[in-house]
């Protein structure tokens, strides 16, 4: 049986300004996103500058802040926000939802898809290889505090989460770390090593993190405050990745059959 380590969340402390865990794993996903990002945009036959990829990274961070924020308080503290509405401002208290980041970026993503003129999906296509690194260096950071542990497990990797209670658990935020980050990332970047239809890469994206979170969140402890909202086993986070799910596969399919068609011309 494990016990975790109980990291201090500051990481590094310069006089007043203390740098935590958490925000460096932001870091990281940020910077990730721009070195990879440029280095694409460098290859042949890309559709975007270098220079671009500084304002994908930019306006996608905001983003990423204010729909996780919002999508947090309304699909998992809603309550919350309607008895006290400054609760929202509230952030030293935690709170992100990837599913509200993925809206927020997608309203970016249509931002500068017209500002640039071209098609949102070519954009998508070119973003969603990115992701994974913040996505799994985010969970590395629940894991260094301590949240969103797993559910009660007999298995030999059971780790005692000892702010929750002295039951080994299963560490999630590990299992979601690599499926939602390395194993992601590395799927998504052998896929585009050919050409794909428009819109192909971007569906991928969709299905495979639907799928990866649908299944690993049957590992996660519910959240406290919504426990399971169907069937005594359907959370929250399984029932936001199904329209992902969905919309993975159909947007794959629509990719293929426009590709078939324009073919055949």
């Amino acid at each position: 049986m494990l016990t975790h380590p109980q990291f201090d969340p500051v990481a590094l402390s310069l006089g007043p300004l203390k740098i935590h865990w958490y925000g460096l794993m932001y870091v990281i996903g940020f910077l990730g996103f721009l070195i990879i990002g440029k280095y694409r945009a460098r290859k042949p036959g890309s559709l975007f500058k270098p220079e671009q990829v500084d304002d994908m990274m930019f306006w996608g961070a905001i983003g990423v802040v204010l729909g996780g924020r919002i999508g947090y308080m309304l699909f998992y503290n809603f309550k919350s926000l309607l008895s006290d509405p400054l609760s929202f401002f509230q952030v030293w208290d935690g709170g992100m939802s990837f599913h509200g980041g993925l809206i927020g970026v997608t309203v970016v993503m249509f931002a500068l898809a017209r500002k640039w003129k071209i098609s949102v999906l070519s954009l998508a296509d070119f973003v969603a290889p990115l992701i994974p690194i913040g996505l799994g260096a985010g969970r590395i950071g629940n894991f260094i505090n301590g949240e969103l542990w797993g559910r009660p497990t007999d298995l030999p990797w059971g780790m005692v989460f000892p702010q929750v209670d002295s039951l080994p658990r299963h560490p999630s935020q590990l299992y979601q770390a690599f499926f939602e980050g390395f194993v992601l990332f590395v799927v998504l970047w052998l896929f585009t090593l050919k050409p794909r239809p428009t819109g192909a890469v971007a569906g991928l994206f969709l299905t495979l993190y639907g799928s990866f979170r649908f299944f690993t969140e049957f590992f996660r402890e519910p959240d406290i405050q919504l426990k399971y909202v169907a069937f005594d086993w359907l959370t929250q986070g399984q029932l936001l990745s199904i329209p992902m799910i969905l919309a993975g596969l159909g947007l794959i399919g629509w990719a293929y059959h426009a590709a078939r068609q324009n073919l055949g011309k």
